[in-house]
């Protein structure tokens, strides 16, 4: 029972740092057509990493080269939250996030090195 508590305590304060980290943002990320799951995303050597809220893994379970990334749609969601449709470099992935976590995500596609190769709808 103890040992449960103490797991279930460490699951917790791992989803509290990774959301209060600095530089990571809340969102949901869905492959494909499975359903949304609930994580924390942030912003590394030009690649977005994608953890998930629940796990005791501290390493993101996706990590979405910028280089050749396809943004093909944009749609609301509800409850503040707007998904982003991306292809390209990676297999087809839907991100969900509030609108500022938005705005900076576009931002940080449009300020890749000239070289790179982008497409933001």
């Amino acid at each position: 029972m103890t040992f449960v508590l103490l797991l279930a305590a460490l699951v917790v304060l791992r989803g509290v740092m990774l959301t209060r980290a600095r530089g990571s943002m809340p969102c949901r990320l869905r492959v494909g057509e499975s359903p949304w799951q609930s994580g924390v995303a942030r912003y590394a050597d030009g690649e977005l990493h994608w953890i998930p809220l629940m796990g005791i893994r501290l390493r993101p379970r996706h990590a979405i080269a910028r280089r050749g990334l396809v943004v093909s749609a944009r749609r609301e969601l509800g409850d503040g939250l707007y998904a982003v449709d991306l292809s390209g470099s990676t297999r087809d992935v839907s991100i969900a996030m509030s609108a500022d976590a938005l705005t900076g995500f576009l931002a940080w596609l449009e300020s890749a090195p000239p070289s790179a190769y982008l497409d933001v709808a």
